[in-house]
């Protein structure tokens, strides 16, 4: 009776796994070095580019939503969704077989301060998967400390967790370089967090989501070798990035490594202007959150512009200084750049290689921030006075409270100035108070654009598919995901699927959504989580 149980116990196992297969592919582990040290004891570890650790178990886990679509990426089908074995994986309660979860050990700089190790405190590396030639990282958030939690607990709440799940897939539909979500679970746990870090900690739901990335190595990654002058690990990383991300590139040598310090500097500026185009603000891009791939990681204090406005910042540990506010972003991205060259420097020692790929990205930006500009407005001829009309635009703007997104969109819809600022007047937040000196502004301007367009060639038509196309109708503004996060606490998870749908379709007119086409809310004009969040959020 006794070994009928046991084979039923090992029959059920086996049935459990055979439902989920998975083609794993691990690269990094096997590649690069590894922490000696198997102990998840919080510590500096060094000569090592992560270390295996265990993501912790859960009370009662629960899958509350999976994108089919990155799962479909994976070669995860419907029905294997549904399994207990993806739920347990998903949420770090059972390992894959021949799988060792790991996280990673890196630095940064944090507002612009050299902070030292860092590395994955709250993220658990699970394996690798290769599905149609592509290689995919798995990742958890939330998943339990590890070496590099510091004094953190590595667990996440319902709340951010509903946030950075939601906005990686927007992000991706919008067409922003970004790591994408697999899944959203509840961990059955309460988790403590100071929401404004002032003082006033609850318990909060607790909850994991699992990321995929083709990799999630950041500028920190490099960092942390060059300022320990661990020189053969910093070449040993390199050249694993190379060959598995950057393998047109070629074989690794100073030329290729000057290669890749060009491409890597391409793809943040390119990362960049797109986050320019939809209003997206990051909100904490320290240099262990910026990704060598060019990819937006790491979905904290981000936030949506909602009036336009360059100074805004979503992060209230950056309320002072903004040093991450809208208009800075690109200066960001340089000066982020500028610590990761410093990093491959002991590799490359040609101090004008280096600068000569920095000073590129100064121009390019002009100049891909200028074009990105004239396609939001339609403008495909050039003319020597579009850079002023931009400009004026851009002062326009801030002028009153403009929603940007609303602002943009209508403006696809332009005629004639008779019509034009009863258009876009509804992107005004307090348009019954507008002054005629405003107003009058405005029409000057629209003038102006009237004039500009009779020079183009195309259609009325095709210049609105255009715009349309670059200019997104929908977009996860904060008060949308806060709704998302109240009803979900309440048990209710419906809301999040339909922003989920919404957000896969952000430059079609969606009709039937129309109310997401809409200013934010005058009470979540200050409402934690609508306006600013703390860095842990």
């Amino acid at each position: 009776m006794i070994k009928l149980i046991v084979r039923i116990k090992h029959f059920l196992v086996a049935y459990k796994t055979l439902i989920m297969k998975l083609n794993i592919k691990n690269t990094f582990t096997v590649a690069l070095p590894a922490d000696s040290n198997l102990e998840n004891s919080r510590r500096q570890v060094t000569e090592a580019v992560f270390s295996f650790v265990h993501p912790k178990k859960t009370k009662d886990p629960k899958v509350i939503h999976v994108s089919e679509e990155m799962a479909a990426e994976l070669g995860i089908a419907k029905a294997e969704i549904q399994s207990n074995l993806f739920r347990d994986i998903v949420t770090g309660n059972e390992v894959y077989r021949n799988t060792k979860p790991y996280a990673m050990c890196y630095a940064g700089h944090q507002f612009g301060n050299w902070a030292g190790q860092l590395g994955d405190g709250r993220a658990i590396n699970l394996f690798e998967i290769e599905h149609n030639n592509k290689n995919w990282k798995v990742q958890l958030k939330g998943a339990g400390e590890t070496p590099y939690s510091r004094t953190a607990d590595g667990l996440a709440v319902l709340r951010s967790s509903i946030r950075e799940y939601l906005c990686a897939e927007a992000m991706f539909h919008l067409g922003v370089p970004t790591t994408r979500s697999l899944s959203l679970s509840l961990s059955g746990d309460q988790v403590l967090r100071d929401v404004l870090y002032n003082g006033n900690p609850a318990y909060e739901k607790g909850a994991i989501v699992s990321r995929i990335s083709p990799s999630f190595l950041r500028f920190g990654n490099f960092e942390i070798f060059a300022a320990r002058k661990d020189i053969k690990n910093l070449k040993i990383l390199i050249d694993y990035t190379i060959k598995h991300h950057f393998s047109h590139l070629g074989k690794p040598s100073k030329e290729t490594y000057i290669d890749f310090f060009r491409e890597v500097s391409e793809r943040t500026l390119a990362m960049i202007i797109h986050w320019q185009r939809v209003g997206f603000v990051h909100g904490v891009m320290n240099t262990d959150n910026m990704s060598i791939l060019g990819l937006t990681i790491d979905y904290g204090p981000y936030g949506w512009l909602e009036g336009f406005d360059f100074g805004w910042t979503p992060n209230t540990t950056d309320r002072q200084h903004k040093r991450y506010r809208y208009g800075n972003q690109p200066n960001i991205g340089l000066w982020n750049l500028y610590q990761l060259a410093n990093a491959l420097y002991p590799l490359i020692e040609e101090v004008e290689a280096l600068e000569k790929i920095l000073n590129q990205y100064k121009v390019d930006f002009e100049e891909k921030s200028f074009q990105m500009m004239k396609d939001k407005l339609g403008l495909v001829a050039s003319d020597e006075n579009d850079l002023n009309l931009i400009q004026a635009l851009e002062d326009n703007l801030q002028l009153v409270e403009t929603d940007m997104t609303i602002f943009f969109r209508l403006l696809s819809n332009f005629s004639d100035v008779k019509t034009g600022f009863y258009l876009i007047e509804n992107a005004f937040y307090d348009v019954e108070n507008i002054s005629d000196e405003v107003k009058m502004r405005w029409i000057n301007w629209l003038e102006i654009y009237q004039n500009r367009l009779k020079k183009e060639a195309i259609s009325s038509a095709e210049r609105k598919a255009k715009m349309d196309a670059v200019n997104p109708k929908y977009v996860l503004r904060n008060y949308m995901a806060q709704l998302a996060i109240d009803a979900a606490d309440e048990g209710d998870y419906r809301l999040i699927d339909e922003l989920y749908q919404l957000l896969k379709k952000p430059y079609s007119e969606q009709p039937e959504n129309e109310k997401w086409f809409a200013k934010r809310p005058e009470w979540a004009r200050n409402k934690v989580g609508c306006s600013m969040l703390s860095c842990s959020s």
